[in-house]
């Protein structure tokens, strides 16, 4: 348990006192201390110097050099975010807050996310807005598939990403209308390449095979982290329960190329990273995409570990000793981030070439 400042008395722009409340985050350092400030109101304005409230003891990693953006393309961002709207379309790039977001809209890039800007759950890394289903918050566009398919026709893409929020609160999860997506991204653009990431629909087999049956050509679904993490960072998802996901899509769907991806520098351990991509490389998925979890907003879960580019480099090389066919590993990876890059490599398996777009990920100012 940990505290925060919650509100000041201000007075003639001076801060007469901060009162703090207790909240739920990672335990603070042995060392930390915290102070209940109290201001003189009757000290003179040289005397009352910013920060009004003093905070000692809890200090964050700072973010290392290879974390931190160079180029903006605002124009770009704000160019398709209009055209976005204007077809009532949400990009995960948006509403995850994508730390690529700038390069990729600037390329013409995005990852549509359907079924709504609302989801269900509160997982502990995601910014995406949550709803309640009780106070009847959620809606679904029946335009959507149709808008989804005009946009990628009129940005003239040649690979589509689709995915979703959860949709717990819809009997089918929302399945019968991101298949009804697929097929008319398919139809608009038939020469394009299509990329679904899912959510896991609660274990929900048949909702998958739907999706499946649309005909992606690459079907994604994240395992986001490891085994002892879950219960934190995804309490409503099941780690066992992703993993049948995976492995009934190959079944289902076997010339699919099959991805997760997952995120590192939440506390977990290398031997935990090694589990997790054992187990998913069992579950016959092709591609594995590895990237540094990266607080999004202060109401999520704090990063523990700002992990090197070394490290990334031991994760991917230990991946394909554990069977994938490409693993992408690297501190910015995403996994849509390249996406069309990604499938190209992976279709051939060519390990030298991954590890050229990891090198030019890395080296290409962002944002």
């Amino acid at each position: 348990m940990s505290t925060r400042p919650h509100f000041a008395i201000i007075n003639k722009h001076k801060c007469l006192a901060s009162f703090e409340y207790p909240v739920e985050t990672t335990p603070a350092p042995r060392n930390a201390t915290m102070q209940f400030v109290i201001l003189d109101p009757l000290a003179q304005e040289s005397q009352v110097q910013p920060p009004l409230v003093q905070i000692e003891g809890l200090t964050r990693p700072s973010l290392p050099a290879w974390l931190r953006k160079g180029r903006t393309h605002f124009q770009s961002v704000h160019l398709l975010k209009t055209e976005l709207r204007q077809r009532r379309l949400h990009t995960v790039c948006e509403s995850a807050r994508c730390p690529n977001i700038h390069e990729c809209f600037h390329r013409g890039a995005a990852t549509f996310m359907i079924l709504g800007n609302l989801c269900t759950r509160g997982c502990g890394f995601c910014s995406v807005p949550k709803g309640s289903a009780a106070k009847k918050e959620f809606t679904l566009d029946a335009e959507e598939p149709r808008n989804v398919a005009e946009m990628a026709a009129q940005m003239r893409l040649r690979y589509i990403v689709i995915t979703a929020v959860n949709r717990d609160d819809l009997p089918d999860g929302g399945s019968t209308h991101f298949a009804e997506t697929v097929r008319q991204v398919k139809a608009a653009l038939p020469d394009a390449r299509v990329e679904v990431l899912t959510p896991d629909f609660c274990g929900d087999l048949d909702a998958v095979a739907r999706v499946l049956d649309a005909g992606p050509h690459v079907f994604n679904h994240n395992m986001e982290t490891v085994r002892r993490l879950y219960r934190r960072v995804r309490p409503q998802a099941g780690y066992r329960q992703s993993l049948d996901v995976l492995k009934f899509a190959k079944q289902h769907r076997p010339e699919a190329l099959t991805k997760s991806g997952l995120m590192v520098g939440l506390g977990e351990t290398v031997v935990e990273v090694h589990e997790l991509l054992r187990d998913v490389a069992a579950s016959n998925v092709d591609v594995a995409t590895i990237g540094q979890y990266l607080q999004p907003t202060r109401r999520n879960l704090r990063v523990a570990e700002y992990v090197t580019p070394a490290q990334f480099d031991a994760y991917r090389d230990y991946g394909i000793s554990a069977g994938f066919k490409m693993v992408f590993s690297g501190p910015l990876v995403r996994s849509s981030y390249m996406a069309d890059q990604v499938s190209e490599k992976a279709a051939h398996a060519d390990l030298r070439e991954s590890a050229e777009i990891i090198d030019q990920a890395s080296d290409h100012p962002r944002d």
